[in-house]
């Protein structure tokens, strides 16, 4: 008797000590579409974890005769499921989206359970896209870009462009991953439009710093953007259009008559302007009937998946888009046409592997392309015999990637992701083709380099108490170049303390390393922008932050607050030389006689600032304010005599507003208001006449008038020079506007609509596009001439725009 009772008593302790894993995936009920970000914990406790990529989640708890786990994320009502944990249990979880509650998602509010105070993880946004929706829309086009430029520590460009600057850093140093394949230009129509079209996107997400070890290979930002799936239950589908464009998106299942869940869906969404078709008239009117031009942009989202059971599925998705400018003319003799193309084309195929309840993985094959164009084609007619002369320049960037990621799940405490990732670049510096039959010459020259960029990462997510949670890993990264092999480790760490459970102090450094630079005349970051690799003479860029802060949560009020303060050093950046650009519109064909490595100059550069960030999750009126005060300095021995100077978009002072009211289910007003200190900019200081010194005429000279305008006379030959002074130090005007909109919504039986009515700078300010300097002459009373004067003369190319756009789903 006393041996039964102690085999019963060691059985009872051992069984007592056991632990056991629950996993699954978290699907929308409705959709069966897999939810990123969803927190499933243990209620009135700090145990918990968050669903990856794919949806699923794993956790491992003390066995017990009953255990009590919570499903929970903002705009979906939150799932409770009581367990008896006597072995591994596979748990896959529905949450059914609420009407309500998603009309109040605001950004960085997506999780309601996860509070902004008890994450690790700082400087990061999540963007839900139906937020997107709600915002005012340029030109009736809701874009991803415009709303992260609302966001504090992200910088605007110029008026209208979607380019962000992320903490003192280019467009070249945000990494722009679609499915896991790199974006190399974000942009459609010079800048105005992003590429992404919110119908066909799940998640947006923006990483400013604190940086995981799985990013790597730019300096300032990651924005991670995951396409649909597709609908496994019925077909459905949305669009709409507006003043310039007008999309579709449907999606549904693939699935044999009889099956209640597909095991396979897919995604198409297409989005044209028609900007040549309403441009056409136009031009035929100013011109005769053998001229015509215009230009257009279309993009294309595609992604299909097939899920093979618990442990396989597989997703293949894709993305093409292109922008034309096109012009032709032609008549009974000769004729002539030309343009500018350019366009990005990515591809992903995914196949997603469960070891176990702990182990999850995820391999993936990625191509992303790039490439622009500029043609010109002119032929001519003369004694039976054409004569034709053709030119194209191209230039450009091919990747093809290899990456595998791994999630483990070893026990609450723990959440460890590893992974291996392998890019094969092809840069296209200068491809350039010229034909002329009137010499009988044809001639192609191309420059292409071929460079392996690899990283090799892992990280830990670990709560060691309830007070302190941490994210620290490493990543090596390597870079071939010609002869040259770089080797960099970079670490990274993100702490939160919690001081009280709604309140809590972060800290976070990461190291980073970026092989591919961007060559601009600009800044701007306009299509005629060139990438190229580093090299043996050109040096990676690497930069180290630091940031810290509080995170706050009122959780009466429903208010969350996050106030941080961060340090950037950028070293070996680079930039044209002072009066050199590789790419010569006016004359492609030299653009192969100018090497770009020799005309580029390294130098470094430091940001420093601190962003506010209050934002309001539920109630009928919910928004955000966002601020920013920030410094950024560069230093190039080769600009600006080697003295320190701020780059163009440096800016002193950003502020975003943003509200949305839900007057009812059926009306939303919402509106924005942005202001930010002008652009450093370059500008003549003084002009002035230089003679030859053999020549000796009267010359009077006038005076500044102020620092950008100068009033001169002259006598006699000789050439105006101007006086530019030190780098960018004159500015802007300060920038701000306020746009509004109003949406209708309205259920019909089998379908949706919204109209919207959206006004653009709705009280007409006329924000600098670019300053000119012209002359005018200046006559007395009665109209003699006095003098000619320089003058400062601002270019504005957005008034007060209204628009009116309608939106349907079904």
């Amino acid at each position: 008797m006393r041996l039964i009772l102690f085999f019963s008593l060691l059985t009872f302790s051992v069984y007592a000590q056991s632990r056991f894993t629950v996993s699954g995936y978290i699907r929308e009920s409705g959709s069966q579409e897999q939810l990123i970000g969803v927190n499933v914990y243990l209620p009135n406790t700090t145990t918990g974890t968050t669903s990856n990529t794919y949806g699923f989640y794993s956790i491992t708890l003390p066995a017990a005769d009953s255990v009590t786990l919570a499903f929970s994320f903002v705009g979906y009502g939150t799932e409770i499921r009581t367990v008896k944990l006597r072995s591994n249990l596979q748990l896959n979880v529905q949450l059914a989206a609420i009407g309500r509650e998603l009309n109040e998602v605001v950004v960085s509010g997506r999780r309601e359970a996860d509070k902004v105070s008890q994450t690790a993880q700082m400087s990061r946004i999540d963007i839900p896209v139906q937020q997107i929706k709600k915002i005012p829309a340029f030109l009736g086009e809701k874009d991803v870009l415009r709303v992260l430029q609302l966001m504090p520590g992200v910088q605007k460009g110029s008026e209208g462009q979607t380019g962000i600057y992320v903490r003192g850093g280019g467009p070249d140093q945000n990494l722009v991953i679609l499915d896991d394949a790199p974006v190399y230009n974000v942009s459609h129509l010079f800048g105005f439009f992003s590429v992404f079209n919110g119908d066909a996107l799940k998640s947006v997400e923006l990483t400013k710093g604190g940086f995981p070890a799985r990013f790597g290979g730019r300096l300032s930002s990651v924005v991670e953007l995951n396409m649909k799936e597709g609908n496994k239950e019925k077909l459905h589908g949305e669009g709409g259009g507006g003043l310039i464009a007008s999309r579709l998106t449907l999606e549904g299942p693939i699935k044999k008559k009889g099956v209640a869940v597909a095991k396979s869906s897919f995604l198409i969404s297409g989005r044209r302007t028609y900007l040549d078709l309403l441009a056409r008239p136009l031009i035929a009117a100013q011109t005769d009937d053998n001229t015509m031009g215009g230009y257009y942009f279309y993009d294309l989202n595609a992604k299909f998946n097939y899920d093979f059971g618990q442990k396989n599925k597989v997703y293949a998705s894709g993305y093409f888009g292109q922008d034309r400018f096109f012009f032709r003319e032609k008549n009974a003799s000769s004729g002539s046409e030309g343009g500018l193309n350019w366009g990005n084309a990515t591809g992903t195929l995914r196949w997603n592997h469960l070891f176990s309840e702990k182990l999850f993985s995820n391999a993936s094959l990625i191509f992303s392309n790039y490439k622009f164009q500029i043609y010109a084609k002119e032929s001519e007619r003369f004694n039976n015999t054409e004569n034709e002369f053709e030119l194209r320049y191209t230039s450009g960037v091919r990747d093809w990637g290899l990456k595998y990621d791994v999630d483990y799940f070893p026990n609450p405490q723990h959440a460890l992701r590893f992974g291996v990732v392998t890019t094969l670049h092809r840069f296209t510096p200068s491809a350039v083709v010229v034909k002329n039959s009137d010499i009988n010459q044809f001639k192609t020259e191309v420059e292409a380099l071929n460079n392996v960029e690899s990283g090799i990462y892992a990280e830990d997510t670990w709560k060691p108490n309830r007070w302190l949670k941490m994210n620290a890993g490493l990543r090596l990264s390597h870079f071939s170049a010609e002869n040259q092999n770089y080797f960099r480790p970079e670490p990274r760490i993100s702490t939160a303390l919690m001081l009280r459970p709604d309140l809590s102090f972060k800290a976070s450094y990461a190291r980073m390393n970026q092989y591919i630079h961007l060559l601009s005349n600009t800044g701007i970051g306009l299509p005629t922008d060139l990438w190229v690799p580093s090299t043996a003479k050109i040096a990676p860029q690497q930069s180290s932050q630091v940031a810290a802060g509080f995170a706050k949560d009122f959780e009466k009020q429903g208010l969350a607050l996050t106030l941080e303060g961060y340090y950037k050093t950028m070293k070996n950046i680079v930039n044209y030389k002072e009066g050199s650009s590789f790419l010569l519109i006016d004359d492609p064909s030299s653009a192969d006689k100018v090497r770009w490595d020799e005309n580029i100059t390294s130098g470094r550069g430091w940001s420093y600032g601190a962003e506010v960030l209050l934002q309001k999750k539920t109630g009928k009126l919910s928004g955000w304010i966002g601020y920013t005060l920030s410094w950024t300095q560069w230093k190039f021995a080769e600009l600006n005599f080697g003295q320190t100077f701020y780059p163009r978009y440096d800016r002193r002072h950003d502020l975003s507003v943003v509200g949305i009211y839900e007057f009812s289910p059926r009306i939303t007003l919402s509106g924005t208001w942005v202001y930010g200190t002008g652009n450093a900019l370059t500008l003549p200081q003084s002009n002035y006449i230089a003679y030859p010194h053999n020549l000796n005429p009267q010359v009077q000279y006038g005076q500044n008038i102020n620092a950008s305008s100068v009033v001169y006379r002259s006598f006699g030959g000789g050439w105006s020079v101007s006086d530019y002074g030190p780098k960018n130090s004159f500015r802007a005007e300060p920038y701000h506007r306020f746009d509004l909109s109003l949406q209708f919504h309205k259920k019909k039986r089998h379908h949706e609509r919204t109209w919207e009515l959206s006004v653009y700078n709705l009280y007409n300010r006329r924000n600098p596009f670019f300053y000119n300097l012209t002359s005018r002459q200046v006559f007395d009373a009665n109209g003699k001439y006095v003098k000619t004067e320089t003058v400062l003369q601002r270019i504005s190319i957005f008034p007060i725009v209204p628009t009116l756009s309608y939106n349907f789903k079904f």
